[in-house]
This record gives C-alpha cells, sequence and structure tokens, in this order.
C-alpha cells in the first residue's frame, strides 16, 4: 500500500510538472518570464522628467509621441534582445519592445537598458497588456500627486507585477483591450498597434 501511495503521488506529480507551463497557470503563480533580466534592462531614465517637469512632460496630453523612438528602432532592437534573452519563441510579434520605466513615468525612449522584449502572452497571465494598464493607473496617480514620480519608477524597475497587484488587484487583467485607453488629461493611450 505504501508504495502504492508513492507511485501514485510521484505520477501525479510528473503530471502537474507537464500541464503547469502548458496551462499557463505558472506565470500567475510565478510572473517571473514577466519580468526582465535586470540584468540586461535594469531600466533607465529621461532626464528631461523630473517631478518639476511634469506639468511639461508627461502630463501633457500627447507627449509621450513627442518622444518615442521609431518603429525602425524598436524592431530590430527586439529581434536582437529576442535571440539576447534566448527566448524559445522567436516570433517577434509575440512580444512587445517594451519600456520597463514607462515613457509615461519618465522612462529614457531609446536606452536598450530601458526596453526590452516583453512577451504579450494571453488572457489572465502577467503579460504585456496587463502591464499596460498598470502604467495608464500609475500616471494618473503622478499627475493627480497621489504617488511620487520617483516611487512610481521605483516600482515599475523593481517589480511591475508586486506594483500591479498593489493598485490593480491580485489577478492580471491581461485581456487586449478593444480599444486604447484614455490618458491622464483625455488623450489616446500611448502602446501602439491596438
Amino acid at each position: 500500500m505504501n508504495l502504492r501511495y508513492r507511485l501514485r503521488v510521484k505520477i501525479l506529480f510528473i503530471i502537474f510538472a507537464l500541464w503547469l507551463p502548458v496551462t499557463g497557470w505558472a506565470r500567475t503563480i510565478l510572473p517571473t518570464a514577466s519580468l526582465p533580466d535586470r540584468a540586461m534592462t535594469p531600466g533607465a531614465i529621461n532626464p528631461a522628467v523630473t517631478p518639476g517637469t511634469i506639468d511639461q512632460t508627461i502630463c501633457v496630453r500627447g507627449w509621450t509621441r513627442s518622444v518615442r523612438p521609431g518603429v525602425r528602432y524598436t524592431e530590430r532592437l527586439k529581434k536582437s534582445q529576442i535571440r539576447a534573452y534566448g527566448y524559445a519563441d522567436t516570433r517577434p510579434w509575440k512580444y512587445e519592445e517594451d519600456h520597463l520605466i514607462p515613457l509615461d513615468l519618465g522612462g529614457s525612449p531609446d536606452s536598450p537598458l530601458n526596453l526590452w522584449p516583453e512577451p504579450h502572452f494571453g488572457p489572465g497571465e502577467w503579460g504585456s497588456y496587463a502591464k499596460d494598464r498598470l502604467e495608464a493607473r500609475m500616471v494618473r496617480l503622478v499627475c493627480r500627486r497621489q504617488l511620487s514620480l520617483d516611487k512610481a519608477r521605483a516600482m515599475m524597475a523593481g517589480d511591475w507585477v508586486a506594483a500591479y497587484r498593489r493598485y490593480l488587484g491580485p489577478e492580471p487583467d491581461n485581456s487586449r483591450p478593444e480599444r486604447r485607453y484614455r490618458a491622464y488629461h483625455g488623450g489616446y493611450w500611448h502602446h501602439h498597434g491596438w
């Protein structure tokens, strides 16, 4: 009986270990695949954006369009970084070349230290669309003076999943939006391709 029980436990463990990555449930519990490699992408800021300049920069409708790098640059960097990160799936459309510290929180627009190929993943997982929702929430809080710029940047660079859980809830909404988000001053959300 004891041997049979141990055999069943081992079989269940093997089935669970094989099932977990396939379902995506692992990323909900262990979202490390959603966080960039800190050695490669520690984050970098735009020196023009400070707590004293937010009313002339990030809190101005459409400001991020004025600093966003060109698609040619980001697509080339994305392909290079997908290889550098060692992702098994190398199809570029599965990723968003995202700013770890978002442009709308004064992240560096073109530094490779602030850009990484963030996986989109699927609904209910910690992917790029969930991070986009957090970015929209954070910029609203910063522009309303309910959260400091420096703290918002630190949370995004440190662990955006933990920040999401704090400000939006324990479960990610990673569904692809049907339309662009409205930014703080009524402008459209800064991410392209939606």
